[in-house]
């Protein structure tokens, strides 16, 4: 199962025989005949409390997940998208009107995969659809949790890469460009100084920096361009920023006039502080759209704070 799912290190690591981490003799029976017992716990039968369409086990996967990234405030935090922000990410896409299962979702920060299982079930709900999954995620221990997630939520078919995005994204067309999605969904790591590591972005391969080139220390506009560089013509998204991409200047200010007057941008929906693991500043969430860009003449904004 390891090998077969990309998972051999991570899954497959555990040894029950280690003496320095279970004890000796009968130290370590006692350990594990206890850690047996607890399984064997009564009050852990679920069998007589499974409804139709239940999700026991991917469901307490994502209980665990996100009591860690509470517990762990900021440095385990970005792995995690709350629940309710990412079925109203889901819901604003469209995703729930997808018309085939040839349709595919992609998250180019995808953390836990929790975003990105989100709007597959929202589709799946709504269509009965199984739609194709994408995520790439640059942690390793991340990445690892993205699998594990798809897997326990079977959506065994689910493609999770580890790697940069932004200097190495990993999927491609057979003529070397970028992959486009029907609908791409992204929680990325806020103001990140270190965006443009290991590329240069004024050559860059994939052309996404034509509007302009972010600042050097703030990231925010290049994984939103890296994001509708994803987008097919017709493709929908919607990214989660920091307040500040509205109103900054400078080059975020060219990048964002650009996207503005293009018609890109389909609404924009405000969302309160302290919403996130790991920051308290607040954030919007910018609903994005291709199609009929040209002609949309205005930006409808929701005020949720």
């Amino acid at each position: 199962m390891a090998e077969v799912n990309g998972l051999r290190g991570i899954i497959d690591v555990a040894d029950f025989n280690d003496e320095g981490k279970l004890g000796r003799g009968k130290e370590m029976v006692d350990r594990l005949s206890n850690l047996v017992a607890i399984f064997s716990t009564p009050a852990l039968d679920f069998r007589n409390n499974r409804a139709e369409g239940d999700d026991l086990l991917g469901d307490a996967y994502e209980y665990l997940m996100r009591h860690f990234a509470t517990e762990s405030g900021k440095s385990k935090g970005q792995f995690y998208t709350p629940a309710e922000v990412s079925r109203i990410m889901a819901k604003v896409i469209g995703i729930g009107n997808a018309r085939s299962a040839s349709q595919s979702a992609h998250d180019p920060t995808c953390g836990s995969a929790s975003l990105l299982l989100k709007a597959h079930d929202e589709a799946k709900s709504q269509t009965g659809l199984d739609l194709a999954l994408y995520g790439q995620e640059m942690d390793n221990a991340t990445a690892a949790l993205a699998r594990m997630n798809t897997i326990l939520h079977d959506c065994t078919t689910a493609e999770i890469w580890k790697d940069n995005t932004l200097s190495s994204p990993h999927f491609k067309g057979s003529d070397g460009r970028l992959k486009t999605f029907d609908f791409v969904v992204a929680n990325f790591p806020f103001s990140s100084k270190a965006w443009s590591n290991g590329f240069d972005p004024a050559n860059d391969l994939y052309g996404r920096f034509a509007y302009g080139i972010p600042p050097q220390k703030n990231g925010d506009f290049a994984f939103l361009l890296h994001i509708l560089a994803c987008l097919k013509s017709t493709g929908k998204g919607a990214v989660i920023h920091p307040h500040g991409v509205l109103f900054r200047g400078g080059a975020d200010a060219a990048i964002r006039r650009e996207i503005v007057k293009r018609g890109f941008i389909k609404g924009i929906i405000g969302l309160p502080a302290n919403l996130f693991y790991g920051t308290g500043i607040p954030a919007c969430i910018l609903v994005l759209d291709k199609e009929n860009a040209h002609a949309r003449k205005g930006i409808f904004m929701i005020d949720a704070s």
